[in-house]
């Protein structure tokens, strides 16, 4: 093996070192409270974030998974997930901000979220049928099965969606379903999201909106 192929496989395995080392970082809450002065123009500073028909919905953090927000930033810093206001704003924090605040926003009480109040009881039985038990005719695997018991998440990889904002939800699964987004493990929602109508998207953003997560 020559020099050069030695050298370029050394960077990629420092790179790599690298990354890990900055995903493992333990979070401060303290510093993160404070780091958090980047978030709260749009999240809010109960982390509740805003539902916006029509328009960019800013996702509720509080209570979200730690490792899901640190993926999520670095994620935003590299380019492996795209939003031109989250990569400015990301790019803002080092890996140890990402860390802290992360920390500071996954130990805030989850909040109620906004959306699908307007929507019908017809709609709202067809999301709670995707949330909950899915439909196998159309190949379209329930919420639970991924995101847990209520959706209410399971770990950093699958993040907690009930009384997540029903705009935010949709416009996400509208990503998945037009490649826009494929920064989950193997792509799963993309798969997902493309044998979903967009009623489906509908109901099932605005089943997840409206329901309640039971404090621990």
């Amino acid at each position: 093996m020559n020099k050069t192929v030695i050298r370029g496989l050394g960077l990629l395995l420092g790179t790599g070192l690298n990354a890990g080392a900055a995903m493992a970082l333990e979070g401060d809450v303290q510093r993160g409270q404070e780091a958090s002065a980047t978030c709260v123009a749009c999240h809010t500073a109960d982390g509740s974030g805003l539902n916006v028909p029509g328009g960019e919905s800013w996702p509720r953090l509080a209570g979200l998974d730690s490792g899901y927000i640190v993926k999520q930033l670095h994620d935003f810093q590299e380019g492996r997930r795209e939003n031109a206001s989250m990569k400015l704003f990301a790019n803002m924090l080092d890996d140890q901000q990402i860390a802290d605040v992360a920390a500071y926003y996954s130990q805030m009480p989850v909040t109620p979220a906004q959306g699908g109040e307007e929507a019908g009881e017809a709609l709202l039985e067809r999301g709670e049928q995707l949330a909950k038990r899915g439909d196998w005719d159309a190949y379209i695997v329930s919420c639970k099965s991924c995101h847990g018991p209520g959706s209410e998440g399971v770990g950093s990889d699958f993040p907690g969606i009930a009384s997540q904002h029903a705009d935010y939800i949709a416009t996400q699964l509208q990503a998945w379903k037009n490649d826009e987004r494929s920064n989950d493990p193997q792509n799963l929602m993309g798969a997902i999201a493309k044998r979903m109508s967009d009623e489906d998207i509908q109901a099932v953003s605005a089943w997840l909106a409206r329901q309640s997560v039971t404090a621990e």
